[in-house]
């Protein structure tokens, strides 16, 4: 039961929300001073642009002039989609899940557990600016793929289109930070995890092949990490009746809807552990348990 009186609850109130507004524009100042260094960053190197276009689409040609060799060249297409949202996987594993252990070995990570700030706002800031700054390299790789070898592509519903495209990189990037907090809790032993699972994952979730061929149960499987749903569903709607799927665009959305709530919610929890062990067990790392 409430012991303040009428007026100091009515004083009270207003003195909540200015301190949640200035709350909130800490956190958006906090997350916008984040994602701007990952975009000067990732144009302030010339030699990094030419690496991160050109050698993704030497790949993405291989494997379409090995479907152009078996007389399958409408397949080409699916490569091209899949070699350009691989590179959102790429930078997820490096840039977002390697990023808090590469801050602790720098000496930035007791800087951010200091801020005022929520490690939330961080992790948000690095993911907006690592996307944008991916999504440049990713229509590099597109445009010109889709130029070299001739494809064309036939939108049967932008909305859902865009749906699955923003639900697959928000889900995605929630994964990576979940990971990053297993690079704090588990320091080198996660290197050779992420050593083993990069070239598997660009199978499993159907880059360069059609995730339905990989049969119904590896597919299911497959479908946890958000690239496989999001990845089938674009293909479908930008090449229609061309290849077996996986499920319906629709049902593709609807759960890449719940994982982006499972992943982000998982995020913002491991996020609030690593917090607490910092401030409070004054440690991070499980093994000195």
């Amino acid at each position: 039961m409430s012991t303040l009186t009428p007026s100091a609850e009515a004083s009270a109130a207003p003195a909540e929300r200015s301190f949640a507004r200035q709350g909130l524009r800490l956190g958006i100042m906090t997350m916008i001073g984040r994602a701007y260094p990952r975009l000067v960053a990732a144009n302030r190197e010339p030699d990094w642009i030419f690496y991160e276009v050109a050698l993704p689409l030497l790949q993405i040609c291989a494997f379409a002039l090995v479907y152009k060799a078996l007389g399958a060249p409408k397949y080409i297409g699916i490569v091209i989609l899949g070699g350009g949202m691989m590179a959102f996987w790429i930078n997820v594993l490096w840039s977002m899940a390697a990023q808090l252990h590469w801050e602790r070995q720098s000496g930035n990570l007791e800087l951010y557990l200091m801020a005022p700030a929520s490690m939330l706002w961080i992790l948000a800031g690095m993911a907006i600016g690592g996307m944008l700054a991916t999504a440049v390299r990713a229509a590099a790789v597109l445009i010109l793929g889709s130029l070299i070898f001739g494809v064309t592509y036939h939108v049967v519903s932008y909305p859902l289109v865009i749906l699955a495209f923003l639900f697959s990189l928000v889900a995605l990037y929630g994964l990576g930070s979940m990971l990053a907090s297993l690079y704090l809790l588990y320091n080198r032993e996660v290197w050779a995890i992420q050593e083993v699972i990069q070239e598997p994952v660009a199978l499993l979730t159907g880059s360069y092949v059609p995730v339905r061929a990989l049969g119904p149960i590896v597919a299911g499987f497959a479908a946890l990490i958000p690239l496989t749903l999001g990845l089938d569903a674009v293909r479908q709607l930008v090449f229609p009746h061309l290849f077996a799927t996986l499920l319906s665009p629709g049902w593709e959305v609807a759960i890449l809807g719940v994982l982006v709530i499972v992943f982000c919610g998982g995020a913002a929890w491991s996020l609030r552990y690593i917090e607490y062990r910092a401030k409070v067990l004054g440690r991070l790392s499980l093994k000195w348990q």
